[in-house]
């Protein structure tokens, strides 16, 4: 694209949207190729594990849960509780920085490739639109028409089907936050016992319906706020899908037998016409661009119709485009891609190294120490323990120095039960001669069938001591 602003005029509107304000439906040509057919495949691999991966379980727990509402989270069969909110910090910010290295590099790649929104709509409802009434000229034709009996079966055929899948895509989503087991309980024992859940069902299921059936492309152009952070994330080096200007300029239709002296384009719209979201991507990077590949599709297809060399549209950098070099994976991308693989390595690592048992140790508040016979002072402790596993734990304490002994308030062993929290008191006592400060540093083992699972460091508070010489 020649960056002339007379031809900038396009960014003044979107094309989903009249110049009077009113919708413009899009009707999007079935695309073809050997990118789609990829996406097809990721896309399955996609839908096989978001459909599979609340029935996979690990110790009798989901593989996978993100329980707000009891502000439990597992992943990967580990269970997250608030005392992890720091993990949960650390990832976001993860998140949120790999999302933006990653845009700067790769562009948005993940619009067209992985989002849910764009599964969904472009290999499933879409797919089931075009089984069902046809491609983009069909559909047109079918919205013109009168009703008849053709035009009922095939509305309410993919009525049927839409809401169908919605309400399984609704069922698959629950079972992401309240467990398959909750979801499943509804249907054994009806609305009496678990009406919340129905109700989060029903509007779950036509928010999705609603939104595939209607809303559609307009999620990723008005909703979300990705489409335009590229704006300011990309650069003239970032790989986008780009329409090679310098190759493809000046537009012609295409004539047999005709030594062609103007542009390979031949400006026969098939990229504008398999575009979900309406645009024409000769225009250059614009916010509606999902980087689907459908266009470069429909290119490649046009310029072997015609004996022209693929590639007038393709995964390309600005700047590639406008020197004429071929994309390659540069220093900076290689700088970029490093640092992303460090973020990542340093989310796992945080994660892997998070205890399954949570300890907390501490004197009990306004108390001073306490006179023992055989001249011993002791301290009383309270203590908060957090099982974060799938299984219970009966745990013991031990000073891990040779002084000293722990004496606890109740039961020597305190059970903690699965995925639960349990507190309890004791005593550490120790013989004056062993205090040589009015604060000693003490390290208590925490212990579970004889194995050491955590440790922690408290104070001990004595009497002032006197200086030894």
């Amino acid at each position: 694209m020649k960056n002339d602003d007379s031809k900038e005029s396009f960014r003044d509107s979107i094309a989903t949207i009249t110049k009077e304000g009113d919708r413009a439906w899009i009707y999007a040509q079935k695309p073809k190729g050997k990118l789609y057919n990829l996406r097809s495949l990721l896309s399955v691999i996609y839908l096989f594990v978001f459909f599979a991966l609340p029935f996979i379980k690990v110790s009798g727990e989901p593989l996978f849960l993100a329980n707000i509402q009891e502000r439990k989270f597992i992943l990967f069969g580990a269970i997250f509780w608030p005392q992890d909110l720091f993990l949960f910090v650390l990832g976001m910010l993860t998140f949120i920085v790999f999302i933006i290295l990653f845009t700067v590099v790769f562009g948005r790649v993940f619009c067209g490739w992985a989002c849910p929104q764009t599964i969904f709509m472009e290999m499933v409802f879409r797919k089931i639109e075009y089984w069902i009434e046809g491609d983009a000229s069909h559909q047109k034709v079918l919205n013109k028409k009168n009703w008849d009996a053709e035009k009922i079966i095939k509305k309410s055929s993919k009525l049927s089907a839409f809401f169908l899948v919605s309400f399984l895509i609704t069922n698959t989503f629950l079972a992401y936050i309240i467990s398959v087991d909750q979801v499943l309980d509804l249907y054994k024992h009806g609305l009496n016992q678990n009406l919340g859940t129905f109700i989060s069902l029903v509007i779950f299921t036509f928010i999705f319906f609603l939104v595939y059936l209607r809303f559609r492309e307009q999620v990723c152009i008005v909703v979300c706020p990705y489409g335009r952070l590229q704006g300011v994330l990309l650069d003239r080096n970032s790989i986008i899908v780009a329409y090679d200007y310098i190759r493809g300029e000046t537009r012609g239709k295409f004539k047999k037998n005709e030594d062609r002296t103007i542009g390979d384009c031949i400006d026969c719209e098939q990229c504008v016409k398999v575009c979900p979201t309406g645009i024409d991507i000769r225009n250059g990077t614009q916010l509606e661009c999902i980087n689907c590949t459908a266009c470069s599709d429909a290119c490649d297809h046009m310029m072997g119709s015609v004996g022209l060399p693929k590639g007038l549209i393709r995964f390309d950098s600005e700047n590639g485009i406008a020197n004429e070099q071929k994309l390659k994976f540069t220093s900076r991308m290689m700088a970029y891609s490093a640092v992303l693989v460090l973020l990542l390595g340093i989310l796992v690592t945080l994660l892997m190294s998070r205890t399954d048992v949570e300890t907390t140790i501490m004197r009990t508040p306004g108390m001073l120490y306490q006179e023992q016979p055989n001249n011993c002072i002791s301290n009383l402790y309270m203590i908060k323990m957090v099982n974060k596993t799938h299984f219970p734990l009966p745990v013991s304490f031990k000073l891990e120095s040779d002084k000293g002994q722990i004496k606890m308030v109740g039961n020597e062993i305190i059970n903690v039960g699965k995925e639960s929290v349990v507190g309890g008191a004791f005593f550490i006592i120790l013989h004056r001669d062993q205090i040589e400060n009015r604060k000693t540093k003490l390290e208590i083992g925490i212990y579970s069938n004889g194995k050491k699972i955590e440790s922690v460091s408290t104070n001990f508070l004595g009497p002032a001591t006197q200086t030894k010489h």
